[in-house]
């Protein structure tokens, strides 16, 4: 059940704010093989200069368009992560035109113990999921 966080600069519109977010959850149903339902995603944008990411040496060059994608999910093997990354940096700079040095991912582990979807459960550890 990954919870994907996006930070990014203003100035996207709706049709390509939707594009990244769906591109980001094939990549994720695809390399994570969670049922295609699991689609919980979330944006902050932020005005020029509130959000800064530099290359820690690497060499990238960023643009306006970079994207900060948190993912906190289940434990994923090596394997699996690196699926995800290769995946969803080839989406999107095929279809939305974003440059792989213009994506940052942190993935986050959690256990099932850390999720309530509502109701003051928590449906993994009840059985409900």
């Amino acid at each position: 059940m990954p919870l994907l966080k996006f930070d990014l600069i203003q100035g996207r519109n709706d049709a390509q704010l939707k594009a990244l977010l769906d591109v980001a959850h094939q990549a994720m149903v695809q390399a994570f093989e969670v049922p295609a339902s699991d689609r919980y995603q979330c944006v902050t944008q932020h005005r020029p200069g509130e959000l800064v990411l530099q290359d820690t040496g690497l060499g990238y060059t960023r643009s306006a368009k970079v994207v900060l994608l948190t993912v906190i999910s289940r434990p994923r093997s090596e394997q699996q992560k690196a699926r995800f990354y290769r995946l969803l940096a080839e989406k999107l700079q095929a279809d939305c035109d974003l440059s792989p040095d213009d994506l940052i991912v942190s993935l986050v582990e959690n256990t099932d113990a850390d999720w309530s979807f509502g109701r003051g459960r928590a449906q993994f550890l009840t059985g409900e999921l």
